[in-house]
């Protein structure tokens, strides 16, 4: 599909990835872009992106944004959240119930408002911004990857239940990106913002149902396909070498 003249919504999308985004549609020559935020200060108004506030958490929000935005055909789930603790040790589950609330229940509620604005524009994309850490868990990020698994599953569902009206429905996967999101993970590669938006525009025209943006998603999901207990007993030899005795 051809996103040239488009009607877009981008969350996330006053820093990071989700400003790349909103940079690559642009570049795309997307027609319309609806930069949703919670904090819409950093988002540039012009003649091509309008910020709409949105908190993805917030259903009266989201309801809202279904309602200003009417003309979107392209939706990106970029907003994300990630806390990188272990499922048991931290002194409450408070991170855990964070990172559900936004990357999993944040994510269904926009599925949910926009898709019938989808089929009401002929069914148009929904796109999901997913993580490599959706096909493994790594205990430091325990409950993060427990978020993004539920994610990938939800995208899942919801590709099933959107393929009659028409919406085609894709799953965006990658490893860090140079963000502030993955600010403190230090000594491992990461890949530019840029980069992961500019190939998900690839990936939506060339009609991908999964786009794999990194080689390290690739990878990973390879492998796993091959041998997951090999490739879980390294993760357990790496968390055993740092865990506490």
């Amino acid at each position: 599909m051809k996103i040239a003249g488009c009607a877009a919504l981008v969350t996330g999308a006053n820093r990071g990835l989700g400003h790349a985004f909103v940079e690559a549609l642009r570049s795309a020559g997307v027609g319309k872009i609806y930069a949703a935020a919670r904090n819409t200060s950093g988002v540039m108004q012009d003649a091509i992106v309008t910020p709409v506030r949105l908190d993805i958490t917030k259903p009266d929000e989201v309801s809202a944004a279904a309602a200003a935005c009417a003309d979107v055909d392209l939706l990106i789930n970029n907003a994300g959240l990630a806390r990188f603790t272990p499922a048991l040790g931290t002194p409450t589950i408070e991170n855990a119930r964070l990172e559900m609330e936004t990357n999993y229940f944040g994510t269904l509620s926009m599925c949910r408002a926009f898709a019938p604005v989808l089929k009401r524009n002929g069914g148009g994309i929904l796109v999901n911004m997913l993580s490599v850490a959706s096909f493994f868990n790594m205990p430091a990020q325990a409950t993060y990857s427990a978020s993004k698994a539920a994610a990938w599953s939800l995208t899942k569902a919801v590709r099933f239940e959107l393929h009659t009206q028409g919406t085609r429905v894709i799953g965006v996967y990658a490893g860090y990106i140079d963000t502030d999101m993955a600010a403190d993970i230090k000594n491992t590669p990461k890949s530019s913002a840029a980069d992961i938006a500019a190939r998900v525009v690839d990936g939506i025209e060339a009609d991908a149902v999964d786009i794999f943006a990194d080689k390290r998603s690739r990878e990973v999901f390879d492998t796993l396909r091959k041998d997951d207990r090999d490739f879980d007993a390294k993760i357990q030899m790496l968390w055993n070498s740092r865990a506490k005795p």
